[in-house]
């Protein structure tokens, strides 16, 4: 499969051009001069020395997809799947794209733009984030890219796998998703965003936009494990409509430094979204998620939970911010972040925040960062275990706590087998 089967819509390349017009105006994000990038100093990033990736033949890059590790061992029977290995996708790894059917399109987005120009148009770039050099970056220069679209009423039975794959050391990616859902429907997408070698150097730029229907219900599982020697930066937003539902879980394990930022936007009323968050970090690894919980109507929803353990000389930052609109009456929000620092010269900043417009309002936020509790490790030790094998099952039971949030099931078994891999990973 092509990347492409037609030339480029016209909207589609007026969006590249304006973007590239417009980004020598906008300035890279400083610490002192840049709302939110207070934590996070960039100064030795030059976005100009990682060109885009190369294009290469589609048919060339199998072997580098088959090659890959990958963050997902075990997947449910029947999974969708569709891979792109920098800006090349893998041929016949989209497998629906007949919305003629009622069925699902699962296809990469530059060949659904082509393909169903107006069903793209409607969605893509609607729901803009804060305007940055990588959001610009983004729309000028994204390929391939992936698209999921699930027709109203419609439910997709087994998950649809996204695969991105960097393999070009020295260059960046501009991965695009856009997820849609129609009323009533339903579906599972799972991503994982992978570094074809363990030190690759390399730098991923990234934007996820969602839309959930009206009585939708998405889960969203994203997890990044790229090389330690890479950037990322992301991107993120869904809107969700009137009882629409998302469960949305994302895990930060790889990369050297970046910044995601991640909206749920409650537009409906009765609208409900949830984020689980985690990460464990090591080495001097810096990771920075910037949550921002959106309540734009009545009576809806939201319970974010962020969970990170950090070791050695890492660093993490989580600012949380829920916002509610003068129309969003009878808000329930909540928002945690807890961190564990395994060292001594690990540091986790944690900014929850509140802005409420509205005088019916439950919000609640609780932030808290600790070394391990030695009384637990007394506890246990008491009982026979060894020191390291007494830490392990205090680090275990604090990310525990975000596992089980989820039903038993393949999410579930999938997040803890993750989980459990980085942890042998961060305590070597």
């Amino acid at each position: 499969m092509s990347t492409t089967t037609a030339p480029a819509p016209v909207w589609l390349s007026a969006l590249r051009s304006g973007a590239a017009e417009e980004l020598p105006q906008i300035a890279m994000p400083t610490f002192r001069g840049t709302p939110g990038w207070e934590f996070t100093e960039i100064p030795e990033l030059d976005l100009d020395a990682f060109p885009a990736a190369q294009t290469v033949d589609p048919s060339l890059v199998g072997s580098a997809a088959d090659d890959a590790p990958r963050v997902f061992d075990h997947l449910p029977e029947g999974t969708i799947r569709l891979t792109q290995v920098d800006h090349a996708v893998v041929p016949e790894s989209a497998a629906l794209r007949d919305p003629a059917t009622n069925s699902a399109i699962v296809l990469p987005l530059e060949v659904a733009a082509a393909e169903h120009p107006d069903l793209v148009e409607r969605y893509l770039g609607k729901i803009e984030t804060a305007r940055t050099p990588f959001t610009a970056r983004n729309d000028r220069d994204w390929t391939g890219g992936f698209f999921v679209y699930v027709p109203r009423g419609v439910q997709l039975d087994a998950p649809v796998l996204l695969t991105l794959i960097q393999e070009q050391a020295g260059r960046s990616v501009a991965p695009r998703t856009l997820i849609v859902l129609e009323d009533g429907a339903s579906a599972e997408v799972w991503s994982q965003t992978t570094s074809a070698t363990p030190d690759l150097e390399a730098l991923v730029n990234g934007v996820v936009e969602i839309h959930v229907g009206q009585n939708a219900r998405l889960r969203f599982v994203d997890v990044q494990d790229l090389s330690e020697k890479s950037w990322i930066f992301g991107a993120q937003r869904a809107t969700i409509e009137r009882d629409g539902w998302m469960d949305w879980i994302t895990l930060g394990l790889g990369s050297a430094k970046g910044k995601v930022f991640q909206e749920t936007s409650l537009d409906g009323a009765g609208a409900h979204g949830r984020v689980t968050g985690g990460y464990a970090t090591h080495g001097k690894q810096h990771l920075d998620f910037d949550t921002l919980q959106t309540h734009m109507a009545p009576n809806t929803t939201s319970d974010l939970a962020f969970r990170g353990v950090l070791a050695e000389k890492s660093s993490t930052v989580w600012r949380g911010m829920i916002k509610v609109d003068e129309l969003g009456q009878q808000t329930d929000a909540f928002q945690e972040s807890r961190n564990l620092l395994l060292g001594r010269k690990a540091h986790a900043d944690n900014i929850p925040g509140l802005e409420i417009a509205a005088n019916d309002v439950r919000c609640t936020h609780a932030a808290a960062i600790a070394q391990i509790d030695p009384e637990q490790l007394f506890y246990l030790r008491s009982r026979g275990l060894g020191l390291n094998m007494a830490r392990r099952l205090v680090i275990e039971g604090f990310l525990a706590e975000l596992v089980t949030r989820f039903e038993e099931g393949p999410v579930r078994e999938a997040l803890g087998e993750i989980l459990q891999r980085r942890l042998d990973a961060v305590l070597i």
